[in-house]
C-alpha cells in the first residue's frame, strides 16, 4: 500500500480507507495509486460490507496537487492523463455501501471523491467546494455529476459557477451530507454508521443502492421497473431460505 493511503479490514466487515498525507492530504499521483490499490483489495474481499473513505490530520484534503500539472504540456492534458487510471469508477462500482467522514477542507477532488460515496458525514468545522471554476477548469473528476445528483441541477449550478465554499451546515441543508456531529464525534458516530451498514443483508444493500441509484439515472417508468425487479429476487431469495423451527 503507498503511504499516502492506509487500509484496515475491520472483524465488523468494515474496511477503512484513509488518507495520509497530511495536513492537507493534497490528491496527488501517489494517493491516486494508492487509493486504487485500496478499492481493489477491498474488491477482491467478500467478507466487506461497508467502506468508510476517511483522512488523518486537520483536513480530509483540499484537492489535486496543482504542481503535477505542470508536468504535461496543459492543465488539460493532466486532467486528460490523469483519468486515464484514477480511483473514481472503481470507488462508485464496489457493490457494498460506502461512507465518508468529512472535516476541514474538503475541496476539490476532496469533495468529489466524498460525492462518489453513498453517505457523507461531516464534523462542524468542515468546508466543502469545487473553487475549479476559479482556476479556469472543470471539476472533472466527477464534480460535475456527483453533485448534480445529490443536491439538484439548481443549487449544483450555483455552487460550480460561483466556485464559492459551503460550511457543514449548510452543506447539510443542500444535501451534501447527511449529517453534521461535533469534531471530536465524528470518528465515533462514523464508526456507529458504518456498523449499522454492514449489518444489512448483503443483498437487501445492493438492491436498495440500484434502485436508489435508478432513480437518478432513469425515468420514472424504468426506475420503478428496476424497483419491482428488485423486490422480487429479494423476496424470492427470502423464501428460498430454509425456515428455523
Amino acid at each position: 500500500m503507498a503511504e499516502r493511503v492506509r487500509l484496515v479490514f475491520g472483524h465488523d466487515g468494515v474496511a477503512t480507507i484513509t488518507l495520509c498525507h497530511p495536513p492537507l492530504n493534497i490528491y496527488d499521483l501517489e494517493m491516486r495509486d494508492g487509493l486504487i490499490e485500496a478499492i481493489t483489495a477491498i474488491r477482491d474481499m467478500p467478507d466487506v460490507r461497508c467502506v468508510v473513505l476517511a483522512a488523518e490530520g486537520k483536513h480530509f484534503s483540499a484537492g489535486a496537487d496543482l504542481s503535477e500539472f505542470g508536468t504535461a504540456d496543459s492543465i488539460f492534458d493532466a486532467r486528460r492523463i490523469r483519468w486515464d487510471r484514477d480511483p473514481w469508477l472503481p470507488l462508485v462500482n464496489l457493490g457494498v455501501p460506502t461512507l465518508c467522514a468529512l472535516h476541514g477542507y474538503a475541496l476539490g477532488s476532496g469533495l468529489e471523491m466524498s460525492l462518489l460515496c453513498d453517505l457523507r458525514i461531516a464534523s462542524t468545522d468542515a468546508v466543502l467546494g469545487l473553487p475549479e471554476t476559479k482556476l479556469g477548469m472543470l471539476p472533472a473528476a466527477g464534480g460535475t455529476q456527483s453533485l448534480t445528483a445529490a443536491i439538484g441541477p439548481v443549487a449544483a449550478l450555483s455552487m460550480v459557477l460561483s466556485g464559492r465554499n459551503v460550511d457543514a451546515a449548510e452543506a447539510q441543508r443542500l444535501g451534501i451530507v447527511c449529517e453534521v456531529v461535533h469534531t471530536d464525534e465524528l470518528d465515533s458516530r462514523t464508526a456507529e454508521l458504518a456498523g449499522q451498514l454492514a449489518r444489512l443483508d448483503p443483498a437487501v444493500a445492493r438492491a436498495l443502492r440500484r434502485c436508489l441509484r435508478a432513480a437518478n439515472d432513469l425515468p420514472l417508468t424504468e426506475g420503478l421497473a428496476v424497483e419491482q425487479r428488485c423486490a422480487q429476487l429479494i423476496a424470492t431469495a427470502s423464501e428460498a431460505q430454509p425456515q428455523t423451527p
